[in-house]
């Protein structure tokens, strides 16, 4: 009988130092400072103040899990990288990675203790003004390839007002609006999201056509005055029974063909697709102390119970798709 082999085990075992390698290098710079051009060792020390010795391992840990690519001594950023971590004009993920290193990583130590309780700690109401800054950013550079399908995927020609419900950066709306001159926004968040929210929307002309009001999604009544209602990757925050409370206060606030938009991490009925969702539940669970990815089947019966039908649910981008339903 053959030996069974070892290495897919070991290369989990061994995926949180890939991570945190990856988390390193960029927060130094090492991206960045390649992003002109190849360098040498030497060279990056010089550039980056960082000790010859200790860069290496960074950089020798990049190559070797494929972030970067060396020849004859010079070191490029692979494809990947310079699209995505360099700093150019592409979708810039160096503050999805600050923020898996800064709140993620940190809270993942705990998942053994929330896995055998039950539950995690809720992270939202602790958070500093840093650490909300950073965990803002990071969500809207996680989902902005979804936020961007979105506006490709629906058609909002026939809306005047939607609603983006814990909306985070207004991301969404932004990506909705651009597309849609016509659109005017509302976005509702906690008071220290809608802080961020504000800087974020005064950075370009769509924020003049977005109102941000401050409240809790499951205590406070929800602007009215809106057709179309967004809500993404906010159902994974939340337990079953908060869910169902949220869908109900959409409910009572939207008038009879209001359009619902489920933007989420929605799993097939084995909840093992798309693979990122059930890996990612464990993220969820921790930070919102409450959270998981949830099936389609789950969204389904939710709908079924809080006044809205159904329509149809159409693929975005990564792992995420969007439920469609309307009010009835």
């Amino acid at each position: 009988m053959a030996e069974v082999d070892p290495d897919p085990i070991m290369r989990i075992a061994m995926g949180f130092m890939a991570a945190k390698h990856l988390f390193v290098a960029s927060a130094i710079g090492v991206f960045e400072y390649l992003a002109d051009a190849p360098a040498t060792l030497d060279e990056l020390a010089r550039e980056s103040g960082i000790p010859r010795r200790t860069l290496r391992i960074s950089i020798d840990a990049m190559v070797s899990l494929g972030v970067l690519e060396c020849e004859t001594g010079r070191y490029r950023n692979s494809a990947a990288a310079a699209a995505y971590l360099g700093g150019g004009a592409n979708h810039d993920l160096r503050p999805m990675l600050r923020f898996f290193d800064r709140i993620s990583y940190p809270a993942w130590m705990k998942l053994e203790a929330a896995v055998r309780r039950g539950d995690g700690e809720r992270h939202f109401d602790r958070f500093t003004a840093e650490e909300q800054q950073i965990f803002s950013a990071g969500v809207e550079a996680v989902t902005a390839g979804m936020a961007q399908a979105l506006a490709a995927v629906y058609d909002f020609r026939r809306h005047s007002g939607v609603l983006d419900n814990g909306g985070g950066t207004g991301s969404f709306l932004i990506a909705a609006l651009r597309r849609y001159p016509a659109l005017h926004g509302t976005l509702f968040e906690l008071p220290g999201a809608c802080a961020i929210a504000r800087q974020r929307l005064s950075l370009g002309p769509e924020g003049a056509r977005v109102t941000v009001w401050e409240g809790d999604f499951l205590k406070d009544p929800l602007p009215d005055h809106h057709d179309v209602l967004i809500l993404a990757n906010t159902m994974h925050v939340l337990s079953e029974s908060n869910n169902i409370a949220l869908l109900k206060n959409a409910r009572a606030h939207a008038a009879r063909g209001a359009v619902l938009l489920l933007v989420d991490w929605w799993m097939d009925p084995t909840h093992t697709q798309p693979p990122a969702a059930p890996l990612a539940s464990g993220e969820f669970l921790l930070i919102s102390g409450e959270g998981q990815a949830y099936g389609e089947e789950d969204a389904d019966q939710w709908l079924m119970q809080t006044g809205w039908g159904k329509l149809e649910r159409r693929p975005l981008a990564g792992p995420a798709s969007v439920i469609i339903a309307e009010a009835v």
